[in-house]
C-alpha cells in the first residue's frame, strides 16, 4: 500500500496523508479549506521499508482504511517553563 503525503500552506509542519495521489474525495472540505494549498510532498510505501517521521505507521494505515485520510499535527510546543522547573530541581 502506498499513500500521498501533502504540506499544508497555511500551517507549518502538518500533513495530509491520502491513499492516492490528487484523492481528496474522503477529506472534509472545511479541513481542505483550512489547510490551504497542498503540495505534494512525496509518495510514501506503507509497507514498512521506510519509516514516517512524526507519524505511527499502523495509525495511518487504520486512519486511510477508515477514514480516507490521516491528519498529521506538529508536535506541542516545548514548555520552556517545565524546562526551566526540571533543570532548577536537578541542581538543587
Amino acid at each position: 500500500m502506498f499513500c500521498a503525503i501533502y504540506r499544508s500552506s497555511r500551517r507549518d509542519q502538518t500533513y495530509l496523508y491520502v491513499e492516492q495521489k490528487d484523492d481528496f474525495s474522503r477529506v472534509p472540505a472545511d479541513l481542505l479549506q483550512g489547510l490551504g494549498k497542498l503540495q505534494l510532498a512525496m509518495l510514501l510505501p506503507l509497507d514498512g521499508s521506510k519509516s514516517l517521521v512524526g507519524a505511527d505507521r499502523e495509525r495511518v494505515i487504520a486512519a486511510l482504511h477508515e477514514e480516507g485520510f490521516y491528519l498529521q499535527l506538529p508536535p506541542p510546543p516545548e514548555s520552556l517553563l517545565k524546562q526551566h522547573l526540571e533543570k532548577s530541581k536537578s541542581t538543587n
